[in-house]
């Protein structure tokens, strides 16, 4: 992620989210695309949905290893099944590993960072945050908790540069809220596009 050397905290924070809102629209409108075609497949989904030891392991494994998948297949999985309350509980627990996921990444950035495994993951993944990181300080973690910048690798770098870790914690929060509007979104659009 290279960013312009004008860019200021602002439009660095708008631009990721821009982005960020952006590929949430892909998705979106993917799912709405299929939606009918996917019908013929619930009662499969509803089974791949139902274990949740599953689809909670895959769903941590990718929010510590850079966020492989993005969040709302999973929300969109749950979704299918049209019951709110499930539905909420399930994207607060999928919140909770999030926001756990990147206080491990940070403790692994913190702890790993000088081993030299972590060096290859280190140059490949991290090195190229390191310029807006110094540059936007703080503002990276936030912009990696609600844009598309991998979250975990965010999480990873602050670790590896001692970045205070209770201001990291506060930062993340805003994970929390990612996943709530998005979450809403996720269940809401469908519905109004479908009637």
């Amino acid at each position: 992620m290279k960013e312009g050397q004008g860019d200021t905290h602002a439009s660095f924070f708008f631009k990721n989210l821009l982005k960020g809102l952006a590929w949430f629209a892909v998705i979106i409108t993917a799912y709405i695309l299929v939606q009918g075609e996917l019908k013929v497949y619930e009662n499969q989904i509803n089974k791949v949905g139902d274990n949740m030891l599953l689809l909670l392991s895959i769903f941590t494994v990718s929010e510590i290893v850079f966020g492989i998948i993005p969040p709302e297949f999973f929300m969109l999985i749950w979704q299918t099944k049209g019951v709110v309350s499930e539905y909420i509980l399930n994207l607060s627990i999928l919140t909770l590993i999030s926001y756990g996921a990147g206080v491990v990444g940070y403790f692994i950035g913190y702890y790993f960072s000088r081993a030299p495994i972590f060096k290859g993951i280190y140059d490949k993944y991290l090195k190229p945050l390191e310029g807006s990181l110094k540059k936007y300080g703080g503002l990276l973690v936030v912009v990696g908790a609600v844009t598309p910048v991998p979250y975990s690798a965010t999480c990873m770098l602050a670790g590896s540069v001692n970045f205070s870790f209770k201001t990291f914690l506060l930062l993340c929060i805003t994970r929390i809220i990612r996943f709530s509007v998005y979450g809403w979104m996720v269940w809401s659009f469908p519905n109004w596009f479908n009637g």
